[in-house]
């Protein structure tokens, strides 16, 4: 009968310790906020004109930033309709290129919510999907 009622005080104490590893599993969990719809604009100047088709995803490290960056979304939108419009063949031609504005949407993503956050909250951008035409 001991070793009932100890194996049952035992589960009872190790219950709080498995709730715990969970939440910090749940705190630490990556996400990704896709920026929907995709954004859809012209860039360049010219004579022709050119579009490009952007599905942008954003990596953050827990459920409040998620909610923080879904709060902003109308503000990231609008700097990166601004940073694509602002782009030419030579800056989106090639794979370096992409990569180069991938850096430069990330940084400025970033200073946006520092700006109104006082903190990134964003871990990285990533392009679903680049379109140019």
């Amino acid at each position: 009968m001991k070793r009932i009622i100890s194996l049952f005080v035992c589960f009872l104490l190790a219950g709080p310790a498995f709730a715990q590893d969970s939440a910090e599993e749940a705190a630490n969990q990556t996400l990704y906020y896709a920026l929907t719809p995709a954004m859809v604009g012209n860039y360049g100047s010219g004579e022709r004109l050119k579009y490009y088709k952007a599905d942008v995803a954003l990596r953050v490290a827990s459920q409040e930033a998620e909610e923080r960056v879904k709060h902003h979304e109308p503000l990231i939108r609008n700097q990166l309709v601004m940073l694509f419009s602002q782009q030419t063949d030579e800056t989106l031609g090639s794979v370096e290129a992409k990569e180069q504005l991938r850096q430069e949407a990330l940084k400025q993503v970033r200073e946006v919510l520092e700006q109104e956050e006082g903190k990134p909250l964003v871990d990285d951008l990533l392009f679903n999907n680049l379109i140019i035409q």
